[in-house]
């Protein structure tokens, strides 16, 4: 068992977290979420002992492990891909050390000879005999070719140093186990992997994500990081959203009768833990849903934008052809057509390569060879993964920023688009190349609804946005009247939009398949 007792931090005069107090247990997966800048990852810190407190402490119930995954993906380039995961066990490590240095001494004593023996006993209770077979395997599931396995980190590619740091924080079954954006840079088979590992895991989890079918998949609580405090959910985070909107749209209605409101709740609530099948304690989370009371919720008070895509020109028949497809080092001879009604998923493991493939479609790039038509009646919309040429140098306010692509330049006009996207007030004013990543994405995106564009094309959207931003860009993405084709990691963006799924397998390989991503 983890506490946080009475925790309070601050940085000068912003409070971070305001006297927190969380008991997280065994068989649990606990999400924190929150706005960008909230404080979650600066919490998981300070559960690691990362960072003091100003105030409170942490307690951890005695002789129980906590393994973090590191976030420094060069922390460990002296080391070989197998060693770095087994360091994950530190007290394993250090036993080992102890061993190994004791043996090789030239004048081994008896008092030598019983403290190998009592560092042998504890190796073994830890597990130490099978601790390089468990290493190994969790490499072989989670993707690492065993041809990497004596590789120096700093001899193999991001891609993999992700997946070997985050084998090390599995290792050795620990009884608290803290992570930090796991699914980031994963393939979505590596995803897959991890959730069902977290699904059998017994002991302790405490996760912070922007992936919402990840944390639907494995959570079991959501703590929401609000307004300085962290409040304690039971349910996954599709359960805390709509509990969350159904209690804002109730408070909004004022006039409703308390009774009619707590029906609604307790309908929603029956409806949800009928499909409690998804959690991993099925059978106990459904009994403690059917528990809840309108007294155990109250209404977050997080912003989500308004993102809603309109276009005014018609869509013909003839949307995009697109023949023979060619540039070197990304893809050979790509051909297809789209159709009005196709939103499609564009997936591969080369993440250049579908870059280069909108940035081709665009007009930003020209192929090797090929042909592209797009239909008379297209306007397209292009929303870049890499946005920097919009923003840096720029001393331009987010509001003179905006009006550039607006028809309608009136001060109120651009203000309430603003407004929309939760930039108000002076916020408004901000110079645009000092923007945070999040708040870029959200400019790019008014941006796209004021062109209103009939072909919406988006590299990687949900890139840099926190949860809100990412759930309302998903409703604006499914109410879309109009063809799009996009790029995403997000797998419940993929699942929720796609009805067509473009796969560059690599360099010579192109599919084409209809229906929802199988992975």
């Amino acid at each position: 068992m983890m506490q946080a007792i009475n925790i309070s931090l601050r940085y000068g005069d912003r409070v971070l977290f305001k006297e927190v107090n969380l008991k997280f247990t065994k068989g649990n997966c606990y999400g924190i979420i929150g706005a960008n800048g909230s404080g979650k990852s600066t919490f998981l810190k300070v559960l690691s002992g990362e960072i003091e407190p100003n105030k409170g402490e942490i307690f951890i119930s005695p002789n129980e492990r906590l393994s973090v995954l590191v976030q420094n993906q060069n922390a460990y380039d002296s080391n070989t891909v197998l060693e770095t995961v087994m360091l994950g066990h530190k007290k394993l490590s250090e036993i080992e050390k102890l061993k190994n240095e004791l043996y090789s001494k030239s004048d081994f004593s008896d008092a030598d000879g019983i403290k190998v023996s009592e560092l042998e006993e504890e190796y073994a209770l830890l597990g130490g005999w099978e601790a390089e077979s468990e290493a190994k395997t969790l490499l072989k599931e989670i993707g690492i070719d065993e041809k990497y396995f004596d590789k120096l980190m700093a001899d193999i590619d991001p891609k993999h140093k992700v997946k070997v740091l985050l084998s090390q924080a599995l290792f050795g079954n620990p009884d608290i186990l803290v992570l930090d954006e796991p699914t980031n840079n994963l393939d979505f088979k590596a995803v897959r992997w991890l959730e069902n590992f977290l699904l059998d895991f017994e002991n302790t989890v405490i996760v912070v994500s922007h992936n919402r079918h990840f944390l639907n998949k494995v959570c079991t609580h959501i703590c929401d990081v609000d307004y300085s405090e962290i409040n304690m959910f039971l349910g996954n985070y599709d359960f805390w959203y709509e509990t969350s909107q159904l209690l804002l749209r109730q408070t909004a209605e004022q006039n409703k009768k308390s009774e009619q409101r707590a029906k609604e709740l307790k309908d929603f609530i029956a409806r949800f833990s009928a499909n409690a099948s998804k959690s991993r304690q099925a059978t106990s989370r459904k009994k403690e849903l059917e528990k809840l009371t309108i007294e155990d919720f109250k209404p977050s008070n997080r912003k989500y934008p308004y993102i809603d895509f309109k276009f005014e020109q018609g869509i013909g028949k003839e949307i995009l052809i697109v023949k023979n497809l060619t540039k070197h080092g990304y893809f050979n001879n790509i051909s297809f057509s789209i159709n009005p009604e196709d939103k499609i998923a564009i997936i591969s493991s080369n993440a250049l390569a579908v870059t280069m493939f909108f940035d081709i479609l665009s007009g930003r790039e020209t192929a090797d060879s090929g042909n592209i038509h797009w239909g008379k009646t297209i306007k397209f919309s292009y929303l870049p993964q890499d946005n920097r040429e919009y923003f840096e140098n720029n001393k331009n306010s987010i509001a003179d920023w905006l009006r550039h692509f607006s028809k309608d330049q009136t001060e109120m006009y651009i203000r309430g688009w603003l407004g929309k996207m939760l930039f108000s007030g002076d916020e408004a004013l901000k110079p645009v190349d000092v923007l945070s990543g999040g708040e870029r994405v959200r400019c790019m995106l008014a941006k796209l609804m004021l062109e209103n564009g009939n072909f919406l094309m988006l590299d990687e959207p949900t890139n840099h946005l926190d949860l809100e931003s990412i759930s309302s860009l998903n409703k604006g993405m499914i109410n879309f009247k109009g063809p799009l084709i996009f790029s995403s990691h997000d797998l419940e963006l993929v699942e929720t939009v796609a009805n067509r799924i473009f796969d560059l397998v690599d360099e010579n390989t192109f599919i084409d398949k209809a229906g929802v991503l199988k992975v």
